[in-house]
């Protein structure tokens, strides 16, 4: 074990992944670019430097920068797939998606369905979301439940180091279409990551704590705020179990209503947006299935319903926080 960063476990991902499958080759903007240009040994890597390095080992044919057109190049990784190569592509933030949704919507995800299975898609398409850096309204979004809406797509978000590396390398190895967000603000987290191949299988939630007082659960980089505010609360005799569902699509149902079978109390933590968003999905979930084990009403914490501000103080507000957390649970504790 290592202690690395989310960029570094990413990119170790695509490394080990390319090495041990000649058909995986990666596709985006700017991902090889600056290599050779004065006083520039190496690629920037993206925007975020996730694939810094990997074109000195593989070279332009598999480390491919493409024009600004996310229409185009994510067309041309779909028929890649469908041809039995495993592109992985980077949109560099998921507003822009708005750009290329119908190559998602209506071929990525429909092929399989339309051919009888007999089509397979196996492309992994990255993007960055979420609150940070001032980065305002379109750049900023936090848009997952979009994509899990559609049948036929797998949606990934991994909230810490580890997860990030052995999620990824399944995605690339995945026969579906998989799109895998990586919050912008956790690039420079770390934790411990193997150094060598592993892979988490999709649709297992994580139970990152244990308490019978209530259960939270929180995707992505709301985790990390769920066990923050878990911990203030065991504090005050208030323990609660903390789940990290991982996969958005699929999504471990069974383990989220067993932990609310058993605490009898829910809060959903996600910066989305509220309305049609993981949290009020997870809600309905618990309220259909496990209503008769409530002991209190479901709350959710989530950003508000608007756009993502530019100012840094309202940003900072906007974002779901750990004293909100906090106040949920109490509210249906006290």
């Amino acid at each position: 074990m290592s202690i690395i960063t989310m960029r570094a476990a990413l990119n170790d991902a695509l490394r080990l992944a390319m090495r041990n499958d000649s058909d995986v080759f990666l596709l985006g903007e700017d991902i090889a670019g600056g290599a050779n240009a004065p006083g520039e040994d190496d690629a920037w890597g993206g925007v975020f430097q996730v694939t810094k390095g990997l074109v000195g080992e593989f070279g332009r044919e598999r480390v491919v920068d493409t024009p600004i057109s996310e229409t185009a190049f994510l067309g041309l990784a779909i028929g890649a797939a469908n041809t039995g190569l495993r592109p992985v592509v980077e949109i560099m933030f998921v507003d822009f998606f708005g750009v290329c949704f119908d190559q998602v919507l209506n071929n990525a995800a429909k092929f399989r369905y339309m051919y009888g299975a007999h089509a397979k898609t196996p492309i992994t398409i990255r993007t960055t979301y979420g609150v940070g850096g001032l980065a305002a309204a379109q750049h900023s979004q936090t848009l997952y439940s979009i994509f899990a809406h559609i049948p036929g797509i797998k949606v990934v978000a991994p909230s810490n180091p580890y997860d990030a590396k052995g999620l990824l390398l399944e995605a690339i190895g995945d026969d579906d279409p998989v799109i895998f967000f990586e919050h912008k603000a956790m690039y420079d987290d770390t934790g411990e990551v193997p150094s060598g191949a592993y892979t988490i299988p999709f649709g297992e939630a994580a139970i990152k704590r244990d308490g019978g007082d209530a259960t939270i659960v929180a995707f992505g980089r709301m985790v990390g705020f769920a066990e923050t505010a878990a911990e203030q609360l065991a504090s005050d005799g208030i323990h609660c179990t903390v789940v990290d569902p991982r996969t958005i699509s699929p999504l471990d149902e069974s383990t989220i209503l067993n932990c609310v079978r058993q605490t009898g109390r829910l809060v959903v933590v996600d910066e989305g947006h509220p309305r049609c968003g993981m949290a009020s999905d997870v809600a309905a979930i618990v309220a259909e299935k496990a209503f008769a084990d409530l002991k209190a009403p479901v709350r959710m914490v989530t950003a508000p319903h608007t756009p993502v501000p530019f100012a840094s103080n309202l940003e900072a507000e906007y974002i779901p926080s750990v004293a909100d957390i906090v106040a949920a649970v109490r509210s249906i504790v006290d």
